[in-house]
């Protein structure tokens, strides 16, 4: 590999990103110690120089909140993860393309606790990355369940809408958190309830989780939620989002440097990333 090659992770603010450890982390286990990676806090009005700039310095980078969707007027072309969720988080610089690689984060930290897509998944939140998990669930061929507080059913509603129009006679209920009923296969936390300093809280109570084949938690701190605590208890095999972040992460040096990495380095990685997570952001 090249010596010296630069990479970042552009966003505004950028107060707290893991983006640093974890693609140095993963540089390293391909080899390449030489890798610079930075932070660049980028403000709306300055994202289309930037990018022109960033071009021409970075082999490649990663883009947060608010950016996923306005560099994509910057670049030249687009994956189908961007053109289906609309948003970019990774891109190469050689070919000015755009990847969403959050969805590959997302869709192999559930096959790494050994489930998938295809079964009743019940999604718990419909913004942001519920709206990402469940789009994905209708294009995977799952039954979907959305849970939302009742403020929330307009919302759950129109991402039906849109499933439809994007997944003809795509599988979607709607139902609200405190009226979940029958068994899954899947369950999905996309609401922010559990995250740090509210660990103690949990989105459903453990007779929802007990009807549940496996958990997946979008909440990355703390490591182990109230939720996927509860799932370990009923010994229900679970994922926290520090495995998403990771696995997204792994996606897009498999796009820049066409990377392989052992699954028990991943796995390390992603233990290792939660514990510093513990340690700095408190």
């Amino acid at each position: 590999m090249e010596g010296n090659r630069k990479f970042c992770v552009i966003g505004y603010p950028l107060g707290h990103t893991m983006s640093p450890p974890i693609h140095l982390r993963l540089f390293k286990l391909s080899g390449d110690d030489s890798v610079e990676y930075g932070v660049r806090e980028v403000p709306p009005e300055e994202l289309s120089k930037t990018a022109e700039e960033l071009f021409q310095t970075m082999a490649g980078f990663n883009v947060t909140i608010p950016h996923k969707l306005g560099i994509m007027e910057s670049l030249s072309a687009l994956d189908e993860t961007a053109r289906r969720y609309g948003a970019v988080n990774v891109v190469d610089c050689k070919t000015k393309t755009g990847y969403n690689t959050d969805v590959i984060g997302f869709t192999r930290a559930v096959e790494a606790i050994g489930g998938d897509l295809k079964g009743r998944v019940l999604l718990l939140g419909c913004g942001g990355a519920g709206r990402m998990m469940a789009i994905e669930t209708a294009f995977s061929g799952g039954t979907l369940t959305i849970a939302v507080r009742e403020s929330d059913l307009p919302a759950a509603g129109e991402l039906k809408q849109e499933i439809g129009e994007k997944v003809p006679g795509a599988q979607v209920n709607i139902t609200t958190l405190d009226a979940i009923s029958g068994e899954y296969d899947l369950l999905c936390n996309a609401t922010p309830v559990g995250m740090y300093p509210h660990e103690e809280n949990c989105p459903v109570g453990p007779e929802v989780v007990a009807r549940c084949g496996r958990v997946f938690d979008a909440v990355y701190n703390p490591f182990e939620t109230k939720l996927i605590q509860t799932a370990h208890e009923l010994h229900k095999p679970a994922a926290g989002g520090m495995a998403m972040l990771v696995w997204q992460a792994v996606a897009a040096h498999e796009i820049w440097d066409n990377a392989q990495y052992a699954l028990e380095d991943i796995d390390e990685l992603i233990r290792d990333m939660g514990k510093q997570v513990q340690e700095k952001f408190r």
